[in-house]
């Protein structure tokens, strides 16, 4: 007598397994000797007769059915066998896209702004004032707003967030652009006019697009800002 406990998982067996199950079976007979057996599933009631061929077992499929209360299913050539407890598998539903900006990238981008202002007003005050400011300085400055845009990248999760990260990336574009003119003209000892270049095109923009940025987060919802491009 064998005995096998019962599986609890969905078993899915092919067309062509049921057809080896049942044709091969008088040919197996004539080639070699059977012994006979029986299958019982335990707790459950009967028992089913095994086929032994070549060596191997084989069980009718409606009968391991039975004996199991599981219940068959034929499509294509694909039969299953689909087990008590145990529901079949469903797709899982399409992701849906979320509307608006996430909270990571909110926080992030934020976090890129002020960074931006504080390295566009240090250049500033640093002309204003006459006070050199070191290319150790600026690629510093430069190193972390790199390293809280790419923060701001990995935080993208919606549509709107996607559509904003290249108003940061081009504000961070800009802000490099302006630190490269002042060190510029700081090396050739340029005589630079504090009112000329704070308020020069550039700096306007990189403003302009920094307050564009905050407002929009605000609102939640994307919007263009045409100042950052």
């Amino acid at each position: 007598m064998l005995e096998v406990n019962p599986m609890r998982t969905r078993i899915a067996v092919t067309a062509t397994m049921l057809t080896a199950l049942l044709m091969p079976a008088a040919s197996g007979f004539a080639q070699s000797p059977q012994k006979a057996a029986t299958l019982t599933v335990a707790g459950q009631v009967g028992e089913a007769k095994l086929l032994q061929i070549d060596g191997k077992s084989y069980v009718e499929i409606q009968t391991l059915a039975r004996l199991t209360k599981g219940t068959l299913s034929f499509k294509d050539n694909r039969t299953t066998l689909t087990l008590p407890g145990t529901e079949p598998e469903t797709p899982a539903p399409p992701s849906q896209v979320r509307a608006g900006f996430s909270r990571n990238f909110v926080q992030s981008g934020i976090e890129e702004m002020s960074l931006i202002r504080e390295w566009r007003i240090a250049i500033i005050s640093a002309v204003e004032k006459n006070i050199p400011l070191s290319q150790e300085w600026a690629s510093g400055q430069h190193s972390q707003a790199e390293k809280n845009l790419a923060l701001a990248s990995a935080a993208e999760s919606t549509d709107d967030d996607r559509n904003a990260f290249p108003l940061l990336s081009s504000e961070f574009d800009n802000m490099q652009k302006l630190s490269e003119l002042y060190l510029a003209m700081r090396t050739q000892s340029a005589a630079m006019s504090a009112g000329e270049f704070g308020n020069g095109p550039l700096e306007d923009q990189i403003l302009n697009c920094a307050r564009g940025f905050v407002a929009m987060t605000e609102t939640r919802q994307f919007q263009d800002q045409a100042s950052c491009h």
